[in-house]
């Protein structure tokens, strides 16, 4: 397999952001007079977008948009403020864009977080790195529609047949295979390789340099 590019996730994948997350729904929440949740839980309420996040952490008897655009500006104005109070990139993640870089293999993060987070971290993470960022934004559905990740094959000048997809989620797994993508499944995330599996990725890998097996 001759790889041209390598599409990449960016939460849970590229940085782990869980902490930062988590505080920001649950000031949110707890602004608004609602329980919080444990850090744990958010590894399960992210994934897909940010309006579905803060609906999972919502109690049960608001689980309605209504209450999830109540909280969204409260959330959105926290994280921008306390976006890097505890991400950081997974070990190894620096080491391997810098090597497929040199490779001359050109890389794109597609994101469900808002596009002007994901915008807004991967410059201070990652400055000078990617040839192509987008998050969620207004005109494409959210992953695991492959909207977005054929957005990036199409900016990047390659087939689908050409790149990977990498991620850490059920929904990463389905993204890339709804483009046709080779999908690889990475373990030092927010999920398991069961739901990985389940959701359609090719292969798994335990750490980042095992990508390499499939350049």
């Amino acid at each position: 397999m001759s790889v041209k590019a390598v599409l990449f996730d960016l939460d849970g994948t590229l940085l782990n952001t869980i902490d930062d997350l988590a505080n920001a729904v649950n000031y949110a929440l707890n602004k608004e007079g609602y329980p919080t949740h444990d850090v744990e839980k958010f590894k399960y309420f992210v994934g897909n977008g940010t309006d579905l996040m803060i609906k999972r952490a919502l109690p049960e008897d608001k689980k309605d948009m209504a209450y999830v655009e109540k909280l969204k500006p409260i959330y959105v104005q926290y994280y921008d403020a306390h976006s890097d109070v505890f991400t950081r990139p997974y070990d190894g993640i620096l080491e391997l864009l810098k090597e497929l870089k040199e490779k001359g293999i050109k890389l794109a993060v597609v994101s469900n977080k808002i596009d002007c987070m994901t915008q807004l971290v991967i410059e201070q993470y990652f400055p000078n790195t990617f040839d192509f960022v987008s998050g969620q934004k207004d005109g494409y559905a959210v992953k695991p529609d492959p909207a977005l990740a054929l957005l990036a094959t199409e900016k990047l000048g390659v087939k689908p047949s050409d790149c990977l997809f990498v991620g850490d989620t059920g929904v990463d797994a389905a993204t890339g295979k709804n483009a046709g993508i080779f999908t690889v499944g990475v373990l030092w995330g927010f999920r398991d390789e069961a739901e990985l599996l389940e959701n359609g990725a090719n292969a798994i890998i335990s750490k980042p340099s095992e990508l390499h097996k499939y350049l």
